[in-house]
């Protein structure tokens, strides 16, 4: 292969082209940050393994349909990778619901109740995270996690720059709303003071 494209731009053509050596490239190139995005999203390592393969897989196949923004397929990505994960989560949560209404032998373990964060910062802010909308959830992702310009996120979402700075604003103060709401105490009811 030898030259190395700097930008995503050469490499998607390439791949475009039935080359699978230029698609491998941009694998390599934007897994990690897949990755970091999926498991910010979902909480746990396995479960962002699968949202970062179905997010490439869905690169592939929507590949006629795929737009760069500023060179690179990484916004793309990410907001795809957003997706995914919700999906995921929803998912997981009827799973749940199903496990949770079919009889149950005492002796027998819950297997949901083993399953464990891998931190307690990383399920708070993907509880804060999904207290968010689909797009106010791509926009923080783009611009915080990505450390994209609102500028370029809003380009990648369709909205106006002043339309995505007002989105941000509101989807902090939800986040922080939601964070301090769960490391606030619950205050004692009146009958239960001593």
């Amino acid at each position: 292969m030898g030259n190395i494209e700097s930008d995503d731009d050469g490499l998607w053509t390439r791949s475009l082209n039935g080359e699978g050596d230029a698609f491998g490239v941009l694998f390599d190139r934007h897994r990690d940050r897949v990755f970091r995005h999926a498991y910010r999203l979902s909480g746990n390592r396995h479960d962002a393994d699968d949202i970062m393969a179905t997010s490439f897989l869905e690169l592939w196949r929507r590949r006629s349909r795929v737009r760069l923004v500023e060179g690179s397929v990484l916004p793309w990505l990410l907001v795809t990778t957003t997706n995914v994960a919700r999906n995921s989560g929803r998912t997981a949560f009827r799973h749940r619901r199903l496990l949770n209404s079919l009889p149950r032998d005492e002796a027998v373990s819950d297997p949901a109740s083993n399953q464990h964060l891998d931190g307690q910062i990383d399920g708070d802010a993907a509880r804060a995270l999904g207290t968010l909308n689909a797009v106010d959830l791509q926009l923080v992702s783009l611009v915080v996690f990505e450390e994209y310009t609102i500028a370029a996120a809003a380009a990648v979402l369709n909205l106006t720059p002043a339309a995505a700075k007002s989105r941000m604003h509101r989807a902090r103060q939800r986040m922080k709303t939601a964070i301090i709401g769960e490391l606030r105490p619950t205050p004692a009811l009146e009958g239960d003071r001593s």
